[in-house]
């Protein structure tokens, strides 16, 4: 079964990525791509930058909605790090990281 990227309607960041039938997500999914695993894809460091960028996003989404999650707070600003990370002159060559 192949891979899917679900997309932000807004700006088209990859919000998650499933592995689903093209029926399943064409049903219950407006914004998404198919993940092609061709060898010959040659990503720009800019794209694997967004493409890190978006999975520590997805991945601390948890800690950002629970209020009692410990260091929250620093995951949070660790989010608009990222977020903003692409607007930077620091891009892609400099990642965020999380604070302690």
């Amino acid at each position: 079964m192949p891979n899917y990227n679900i997309l932000d309607a807004e700006d088209g960041d990859i919000i998650n990525t499933i592995i689903a039938s093209e029926d399943f997500v064409s049903a219950n999914y407006n914004f998404y791509q198919e993940v092609t695993t061709s060898g010959d894809i040659n990503l720009t460091a800019e794209e694997t930058a967004r493409q890190w960028r978006d999975m520590e996003l997805t991945s601390t989404d948890t800690a950002a909605q629970t209020p009692d999650w410990p260091n929250r707070d620093n995951i949070l600003t660790y989010r608009t790090e990222l977020r903003d990370w692409p607007s930077t002159s620091d891009f892609p060559a400099t990642k965020p990281t999380l604070g302690s």
